[in-house]
């Protein structure tokens, strides 16, 4: 099993770049990067909805559960 952040997808969508998010979360760039490229091991939920607030999306839109032995969607 395995939770795949789904990250650069919604910034893509709104245009938004990490720099950007960064500084609208207030998290380090070095920390949001983490959390992008799927090396986190846990995210706070204050930085959760804080990403959601500034990408105006929901939480399954970030986050998505991938059994094993598949890809993500």
């Amino acid at each position: 099993m395995a939770i795949v952040v789904n990250l650069d997808v919604m910034m893509a969508r709104r245009k938004m770049s990490l720099g950007e998010l960064a500084q609208k979360v207030d998290i380090t760039m070095a920390n949001l990067s983490i959390l992008k490229n799927n090396k986190a091991r846990a995210v706070r939920f204050s930085t959760l909805e804080a990403i959601c607030q500034a990408l105006d999306c929901q939480p399954g839109d970030i986050l998505e559960f991938v059994p094993d032995g598949e890809g993500s969607t």
